[in-house]
């Protein structure tokens, strides 16, 4: 996959004006390790696990929420902390253990009426490749797997757990021509 420039550099870049394959855009699924995460897994001898979240990563999250695009995340493992970390950003369709992330995803297209170019997908490796080649636009943090990168419509300046996912939100965001109003909210605060 390509992005509208011919220069790859162009991947990292916000768009400048809002793009028609971003404007339809109304729902963006992610995976979680390597992309909402570093991909590390902390695993406790007593079987607890632990994941590190990037705090600007959440707060993107519910920007797209509050510019009513739907969300779900789509991962391969199950995790308590997932099913936490899902209810704290206000991502209510959450599909763990999903061994079969694609069947997923075109359940979800039936049931939510989105027709392929509609949706977005943030994945990082392998696995992840059936969704990506299928949505409207595809996205990887800065370090996914090569396969992955090399058909990204848009690839993150940031990592996996290190503000990829709001290099992506931002991206999606402006190329949807909404993120200078969303900036703007919190410019209007009245700062007294």
């Amino acid at each position: 996959m390509t992005t509208n420039s011919p220069d790859p550099g162009a991947r990292n870049a916000p768009p400048a004006a809002p793009e028609p394959a971003l404007s339809r855009i109304r729902w963006v699924g992610f995976d979680v390790d390597g992309v909402m995460t570093d991909g590390g897994i902390i695993l406790a001898a007593d079987g607890t696990e632990s994941k590190r979240f990037n705090s600007r990563d959440g707060h993107s999250l519910k920007l797209l929420a509050r510019a009513g695009i739907r969300m779900a995340i789509i991962t391969g493992r199950r995790s308590r902390v997932v099913e936490l970390r899902a209810r704290e950003v206000g991502i209510e369709s959450l599909h763990q253990a999903a061994h079969d992330k694609l069947e997923v995803y075109l359940k979800i297209l039936e049931e939510e009426g989105l027709a392929p170019e509609e949706t977005a997908f943030a994945g990082d490796d392998m696995v992840d490749l059936p969704i990506m080649i299928r949505c409207g636009y595809a996205m990887a943090p800065a370090d996914a797997a090569p396969e992955v990168l090399s058909r990204a419509h848009y690839v993150a300046r940031s990592k996996g757990g290190r503000g990829a996912v709001r290099d992506m939100a931002e991206h999606l965001l402006r190329g949807k021509g909404l993120w200078e109003g969303l900036v703007g909210g919190y410019l209007r605060k009245d700062p007294s």
